[in-house]
Formats: structure tokens, C-alpha cells, sequence
């Protein structure tokens, strides 16, 4: 399913899969697939691309101040935080009217993001959150990695999806700030962060309600710390394993 994500990605300009009109075009799919696909793409464009296309362009330029505005701190303050580096590369994020039930969903190798237009959990700073979530998940190794490694250091099951739960949190707690005025660092104190009428996505959609209770406990009492600068990123991971 990657693979043929990626590889329709790769071919948006063309008018179709197979390479009929451009031998440049063929994507290289399964037969049957391409048919399937060129004959909806067809029906599609006749009926719906054009709207859709008018919504997500809205979407992006509503989007794109926030991202100019607070993305190069953001990019920063994450990769200090996951102790590693931002991608070199341009991240790319494809615009879609629907994006799974999510609203958003993010693969790896390479990196590409793809988001709602249409969903109204990705609109105004919900959406500065939504998109450096997702990009977190190419930067999320080092995080991951730490978490297994300190597991099994003192023989414990690996917790599942913490790594993700941490992910959300930490998105969530440094996109606060930023919308008391618009100018805030997303290095900000965690005071000015929870005067922050902002509520993080995983707050807002209930996931520490479904399973991720001791999560946020965990992230409260081990993670916040280390965001405020108080102690160690090992320090943190390995207060939050001991805790599980």
C-alpha cells in the first residue's frame, strides 16, 4: 500500500498510469490496478477534483502562514527534544479531502505526510499541531529506540504505542504557547503554556480516555520535566519505564 502511495505521488502529473499518452507516465503498477485507477480518476475528475482541489487550496493557504510563522522553531525545538536532527530534506505533504479516519497519517522511507483538508480536527493551529505530529514520526527513532532499550534493561514488557502517546503529547504541549499571541517561542515555560485556552489533540479526541490512561500520568509526572529543562532526556525515559 506504501509502495503504491508513493507511486502515485511520483506520477501527479499525469494523465494516466499506464503510459498510453507519455511512455514516461507508466507507473509501473499492476495491470488491473491501473485500470481500476485510471477509470476512476476519470470519473472523479469529471465530478468532484475541482472542488476538491478549490478546498484543499484554501486549506494551504490558511495553513501556510502558521508553518512560515512557527515552523523553523518548531522543526528546532522537536529534533532537540528527540536528540537527533530535523530532515535535511523537504517534507512532503500531500493535501487531501479525506485522509483515513484519522485525518491524517504519515509514512516513512521516505518521509510524507498526508492531512485532511476537509477534516475539522486539522483546521487553524489544530493543524500547525496536526502536521508536526505526523513529521514527528520521522524523528521519533531516537525516542523509540530509548524506550525498548531501557525495557528491556530492566526486563519489562515493551509499553505499546508509548512511544506515540509521547509524541502526541509532546506536539500538543509546545503548539500551547503558541496560541497565546501568535509569538511565542515553542521553547516557552510550561506556565505560559497551560494559560493557554489550547487543547491538544489528544486531549481534545479522547486518547488518554481509550487505553493511554497511565500515559498521561506517566508523561505528566517524567516527561514534563524534561521539556521544562529540569532533567534528562535518559533521566525521563528511564523515571517513566521504572513507573510503568
Amino acid at each position: 500500500m506504501i509502495l503504491i502511495k508513493n507511486q502515485l505521488e511520483d506520477f501527479e502529473t499525469c494523465a494516466d498510469l499506464a503510459g498510453n499518452k507519455k511512455k514516461s507516465c507508466d507507473a509501473g503498477l499492476p495491470a488491473k490496478l491501473t485500470e481500476a485507477l485510471d477509470s476512476a480518476a476519470s470519473v472523479y475528475r469529471a465530478h468532484l477534483w475541482a472542488e476538491h482541489d478549490r478546498a484543499n487550496r484554501r486549506w494551504i493557504s490558511a495553513v501556510a502562514p502558521l508553518v512560515r510563522r512557527n515552523g523553523l522553531d518548531l522543526a528546532h525545538r522537536l529534533a532537540e527534544i528527540y536528540q537527533t536532527n530535523w530532515p535535511k530534506d523537504r517534507i512532503r505533504v500531500d493535501v487531501t479531502t479525506y485522509a483515513g479516519s484519522t485525518g491524517a497519517y504519515t509514512t516513512l522511507d521516505p518521509l510524507r505526510v498526508t492531512v485532511s483538508s476537509a477534516d475539522g480536527r486539522n483546521q487553524g493551529p489544530e493543524a500547525l499541531e496536526v502536521l508536526f505530529h505526523e513529521a514527528s514520526h520521522g524523528i521519533a527513532d531516537s525516542v523509540q529506540d530509548a524506550i525498548f532499550r531501557e525495557c528491556r534493561q530492566r526486563e519489562k514488557p515493551i509499553p505499546r504505542d508509548l512511544w506515540h502517546a509521547l509524541l502526541f503529547y509532546t506536539t500538543g504541549e509546545l503548539i500551547r504557547p503558541l496560541t497565546l499571541d501568535g509569538n511565542s517561542s515553542p521553547a516557552a515555560s510550561s506556565a505560559a503554556s497551560s494559560s493557554s485556552g489550547y487543547v491538544p489533540y489528544a486531549v481534545r479526541e479522547g486518547l488518554y480516555k481509550r487505553g493511554w490512561e497511565n500515559y498521561l500520568r506517566l508523561l505528566t509526572e517524567y516527561w514534563q520535566p524534561y521539556l521544562d529543562g529540569r532533567v534528562t532526556f535518559d533521566d525521563a525515559i528511564a523515571h517513566m519505564v521504572s513507573a510503568l
